[in-house]
């Protein structure tokens, strides 16, 4: 292949070729989508991930996932594996490290597959077909494996993966639409060609029935024509279409039961008949087995709701009001209470029910509808919860049962019926006379409209007269499950212009709420890093008081300045309950950083002995340069370095412009280097190399604290001493004398 021939643009051609075996007498046209490349990184939380959203058109028959893994330049890069998560609907639920979810949280786990970059591989390209693939918004997932717990210095080099996921689709732009119990004439030309049409299903409909009327193979009429259904769509990797074998003799009908409300349905047709053409006829039908009755046309002033502080709610939203009511009840087949929805914050959403507490009979069942059809409440948790008013049981009651689905409910529930529909597996719950609250709790709920089917059960039939129940309804979509608790923090996070949430935990805990503490820290292990990482600035005690008695005044204000700031800011950086913050946490930790680069500064300026205004004015110059690349960036190593490297070159010119003019090495006494230099040099470089290369999260108490220890003593080493002419603490000294002399001036001009 010619190198100048990108990568894309080959693949387009090869999925080209490969969509070419749809029949040609429906018109297709292709396209392709494609993500800008992001940075992955290792796993901690779904925060970590690398998130990316696309919407597939309406009538695509087949789409083409193109995943790209790259490494970047790095040093030792070994092989290294990459796990993508596919969805339709929502952001996939993942969990590589197995943690314990919330209690009464409900998770299906997505699909997923590991992409592996070798050693020698600079870049891995996965295809993954997915045919009659659901129409919307698709999401992408993608991270490197569990966090190790190293810390990496920003600045040195790495090995860093790129991802990037590209969507190729074939779109079918004048698909057959099946009309109710019209047949349809389609033609087969191949065992690899399926033909697809569509059906649209009305809302209330609880039967789907595709039939294939007639068949024929090479023109002549036949029973058996090897013909099979595939009705739905595939909402991840794999095909979870539902698979009809129409091989027998006859008419062959498929029957789906509670099939997606008010939307189009794939049927694709194939054959396992090969080099022949297959002529068949298919027809579709859906059945309405129960509508509610019509709300009533002023049905605005027959309810009321209201919102949390009591006051009615105005600037709410409703659900198409559909209502039976107390006194037409007789001949329902259904209830459909009117729900409020109220849009409170960004993924915020609360609906509730416009007459407050339901009253759930035994027959008919009732229906409550929850508009969640926008990836607007996608990215956040959908939370229900019921309770019964035990007080309210009327008749043989033993429970209320209830059946959470998306796209269509149950219509009808008792002790044999299961909370699932043709496509979806629901989420059943319960509450009875011991039992009174149950709730459940959905990460990433589908964009779809959402229906609780609720009926109360009876001990007998007979005894299912006139039985009914009192229950409140709470639905709510929130960022976060229970605001990720006391060990984690709800994080808003976007890729492109789609929003969802996300926990990050601390102190060791884990999980999608941080309610995992299989690894959490003890408050005894939070109580001893706070004490090392903020006694061991202490240390910073001796440099202050030795540069004061040195008349090193400027250096020993900067040394209490870090000392300060240093100890408080790592009394607010505590993961547990230990945390004490005196400041905003972003303020102490620039004062931190900019005290703790400005001392290493202001020591290596000292020592190059320069006269005091040359020296004052690289104090205040270089303390406004570095506060400027910390606000800039500071966790950058250079930010560090840079400062420091132009502090030791002044240094050394001035130590060598001294030697040369009195032709002896500078400092002149080998008792300063070996006593003083040398060992101030090797503390500072070892308490560097603890720092770039030796801190992870397990030890970093103990690494970080020695970091402050090395650093406060190099400079009881490396400090210079006092001048020839300067007294130990001259400064207090040159102090009283100014007031002695201020006061015997006083005294000479007194009148007595």
């Amino acid at each position: 292949m010619d190198a100048r021939i990108p990568r894309w643009l080959a693949c387009l051609a090869l999925f080209l070729r490969f969509a070419g075996c749809f029949g040609e007498d429906v018109t297709y046209v292709s396209a392709l989508y494609s993500k800008a490349p992001l940075k992955l990184s290792k796993f901690s939380s779904f925060s970590s991930a690398r998130l990316h959203h696309f919407s597939v058109p309406d009538d695509t028959v087949l789409l083409r996932w193109l995943l790209t893994v790259t490494r970047g330049s790095g040093l030792h890069c070994g092989s290294q594996n990459v796990t993508v998560h596919l969805r339709a609907g929502a952001p996939p639920v993942i969990d590589p490290v197995a943690t314990a979810f919330p209690k009464q949280t409900a998770v299906t786990l997505a699909w997923n597959l590991t992409l592996t970059v070798g050693a020698r591989q600079q870049q891995n390209q996965t295809l993954v077909n997915v045919s009659g693939p659901a129409s919307g918004d698709w999401f992408v997932a993608a991270h490197l494996p569990e966090d190790d717990g190293k810390i990496q210095q920003k600045g040195l080099p790495s090995c860093f993966y790129l991802f990037q996921p590209q969507m190729l689709i074939r779109r079918s732009v004048d698909t057959p639409t099946l009309l109710p119990n019209i047949p349809l004439s389609q033609t087969l030309s191949s065992a690899h060609t399926p033909s697809i049409l569509k059906f649209f299903v009305p809302e209330f409909s609880t039967q789907l029935s595709v039939t294939v009327v007639t068949c024929a193979v090479e023109g002549v009429a036949r029973p058996n024509c090897g013909l099979g259904l595939l009705i739905g769509s595939a909402s991840s990797g794999r095909d979870s279409r539902l698979a009809y074998n129409c091989s027998g003799e006859g008419p062959c009908t498929a029957s789906v039961s509670g099939p997606p409300w008010d939307t189009w349905v794939q049927v694709a047709v194939e054959t396992s008949l090969v080099n022949v053409t297959v002529t068949f006829s298919i027809s579709a039908n859906s059945t309405v087995g129960c509508k509610p009755q019509s709300a009533p046309a002023d049905f605005n002033s027959n309810f009321t709701v209201t919102v949390g502080n009591g006051t009615t709610a105005s600037n709410v939203s409703m659900e198409t009001g559909l209502v039976a009511r107390g006194d037409s009840l007789a001949g329902a087949c259904i209830l459909t209470p009117a729900v409020f929805r109220e849009d409170t914050d960004v993924l915020s959403l609360r609906f509730t029910v416009a007459d407050g507490n339901l009253t759930v009979p035994s027959d008919p069942p009732t229906l409550v509808t929850f508009d969640l059809d926008s990836a607007a409440s996608s990215g956040g948790t959908l939370n229900v919860q019921i309770s019964l008013n035990r007080s309210s049981v009327i008749g043989g009651f033993t429970s209320v049962r209830a059946c959470l689905t998306p796209s269509a409910p149950v219509m009808a529930l008792n002790n044999s019926q299961s909370c699932a529909t043709a496509f979806v597996q629901g989420y059943s719950l319960s509450v009875d006379s011991s039992v009174t609250e149950t709730a459940l709790r959905i990460p990433f709920p589908e964009a779809s409209m959402w229906y609780l089917t609720l009926q109360t059960l009876c001990n007998n039939s007979s005894e299912c007269i006139n039985v009914t129940a009192v229950v409140a309804v709470s639905v709510n979509v929130s960022a976060c499950i229970d605001d990720c608790g006391s060990y984690g923090d709800c994080r808003l996070l976007r890729t492109h212009s789609y929003l969802y949430a996300s926990c990050a935990c601390k102190a060791g805990w884990r999980g999608w709420g941080c309610t995992d503490g299989s690894k959490a820290l003890s408050f005894a292990l939070q109580l001893r890093s706070v004490l090392f990482l903020t006694l061991s600035n202490l240390l910073f005690l001796p440099p202050i008081f030795l540069a004061l008695y040195r008349g090193y005044l400027p250096e020993a204000a900067v040394y209490l300045y870090n000392m300060f700031f240093s100890t408080f800011y790592h009394a607010c950086d505590q993961p547990g309950v230990t945390v004490l913050c005196i400041l905003d946490y972003d303020t102490l930790q620039f004062c931190d950083f900019l005290g703790s680069c400005t001392s290493v500064w202001v020591t290596v300026i000292c020592m190059a002995k320069l006269q005091d205004v040359f020296k004052y004015v690289l104090f205040m110059s270089g303390a406004l340069l570095i506060a400027m690349a910390m606000s800039l960036d500071r966790h950058g190593l250079w930010n560090f370095l840079g400062p420091l490297l132009f502090a030791l070159i002044t240094m050394v010119t001035a130590w060598v412009y001294r030697g040369v003019a009195r032709r002896q090495c500078y400092p002149p006494l080998w008792r300063r280097w070996v006593f003083y230099l040398l060992p101030g040099v090797l503390l500072a470089l070892v308490g560097v190399c603890v720092y770039v290369f030796g801190e992870t999260d397990g030890n970093y108490l103990y690494t970080h604290s020695l970091w402050h220890v090395l650093i406060a003593t190099s400079i009881l080493f490396l400090l210079p001493p006092r001048g020839t002419h300067t007294q130990p603490w001259g400064w207090t000294h040159s102090l009283c004398g100014y007031k002695i002399c201020k006061n015997q001036k006083e005294d000479l001009y007194t009148v007595s």
